[in-house]
């Protein structure tokens, strides 16, 4: 049955459930049918459907803002909730991969007067901010203290103002301090930064099951990146650099050559520089975030702030570049499939690969770790992993919408 040249999709597995048609004007429409529906409301009159579908397929429909589509008739963007008894009250957020299709905004932030794009943004650089520097200057440093005091029964003074000491001597203890600061200073923020937004903070932080293919092809991507960044670390080279900025920076490699010549097992490391920050950091940024700058700027908006306060955040200045590109990936793998998991295991690999490789070349004579880190990328190389992540990203944006909407 027709009604004014516009057919309704094709739902339901025989209850005589019906939904409300509701109209936007600027987010894409999102139709959904989760109870069975077999019937939609048009005005005032119930138009039957045909042919039910079942699963996803019968859970989401998208319609693009003003279309041309002769069907859609009066209908230039159309939204559906799937029944009344799920339908966020209050204020929504547009979410296509959670089952309701949007994320109710009901925390104590949501409640402010203030402008949602302004408190979007706003929140995603504080909480940026604030999670620094409570992970930097506030818990790390107790941490080591409290460590170093335990482990000396009393707090020496002379190892607190020799970092070569240091080093030297509480490598163990200052990696420990790091991690356990990450894990208290970066991923429980986000999760209490999301609650403050929404009841569905598991949804609003993209803590979600992803699809396998959508996985591997995240983790194919790998590969193509490591000529990249290392090519953008050549170039990342040529820049001028403050002095000061060049020490901070050698200061956090000589950590890591310690943590690598040390004794304390290959397991320990990956865990603690690869494991650790790739769940950590990804809850903060690409979780937490990437939400509030999408919600400010957009998906193209957010995946640029997300990638490039990335590369700031980690104060090394001679990687920047290829910190940046990793971020933007990962910040679009987060986007695109909505769900947090591909970005965390991408930057688990990337670090774990980078683990493996400098403790491979630290134990191996034949080598030397600064030399292979001043090596030129052939050119060859770097365009085959142009290609490679190419090829990902292609894939990825054409396969998501269909693995969603199955």
């Amino acid at each position: 049955m027709r009604s004014g040249g516009f057919e309704p999709p094709a739902f339901g597995t025989g209850n005589r459930c019906s939904v409300r048609l509701s109209y936007e004007r600027k987010e894409r429409g999102y139709l959904a049918v989760a109870c069975g529906d077999h019937y939609v409301r048009r005005g005032s009159q119930n138009v039957p459907t045909k042919n039910p579908r079942r699963g996803k397929q019968a859970e989401a429909l998208y319609f693009q803002s003003g279309a041309s589509d002769s069907r859609l008739g009066a209908f230039p963007l159309v939204a559906s909730i799937p029944s009344a008894s799920r339908q966020p009250s209050g204020p929504t957020l547009l979410d296509p991969w959670s089952r309701p299709g949007r994320l109710p905004l009901n925390g104590p932030l949501e409640r402010s007067s203030v402008d949602r794009t302004t408190l979007s943004f706003v929140t995603g650089l504080l909480g940026l901010g604030a999670a620094f520097i409570l992970f930097q200057f506030i818990l790390t440093p107790i941490i080591l203290v409290l460590q170093i005091a335990m482990a000396e029964g009393g707090l020496s003074m002379e190892a607190l103002n020799s970092p070569e000491q240091l080093l030297a001597s509480y490598t163990r203890e200052l990696i420990l301090s790091n991690s356990i600061g990450q894990v208290i200073g970066l991923a429980i923020p986000a999760l209490l930064a999301a609650r403050l937004h929404s009841s569905e903070w598991v949804g609003y932080l993209r803590l979600r099951s992803v699809d396998g293919r959508l996985l591997l092809l995240a983790l194919v991507g790998v590969v193509g990146l490591q000529p990249v960044t290392q090519w953008l670390a050549e170039l990342n080279r040529e820049l001028p650099l403050p002095e000061s900025a060049r020490l901070v920076e050698q200061s956090q490699l000589e950590l890591i050559r310690r943590v690598l010549e040390s004794d304390l097992g290959l397991v320990f490391n990956v865990v603690m520089l690869a494991l650790v920050p790739g769940v950590c950091e990804e809850l903060l940024f690409r979780g937490y975030a990437q939400r509030q700058f999408e919600r400010a700027a957009g998906p193209a908006g957010g995946i640029i702030l997300a990638g490039g306060l990335f590369g700031l955040y980690h104060l090394r200045p001679s990687q920047l570049l290829p910190l940046i590109m990793l971020g933007l990936y990962m910040a679009y793998l987060a986007w695109r499939t909505g769900s947090l998991l591909p970005a965390m295991a991408v930057h688990v690999a990337h670090n774990g690969f980078a683990v493996l490789a400098a403790r491979y070349v630290e134990t191996s004579p034949r080598y030397d770790l600064e030399a292979i880190e001043q090596a030129s990328m052939p050119w060859y190389a770097v365009l085959l992993g142009f290609v490679i992540v190419g090829g990902v990203l292609y894939v990825m944006h054409t396969l998501a919408p269909h693995v969603r909407d199955e």
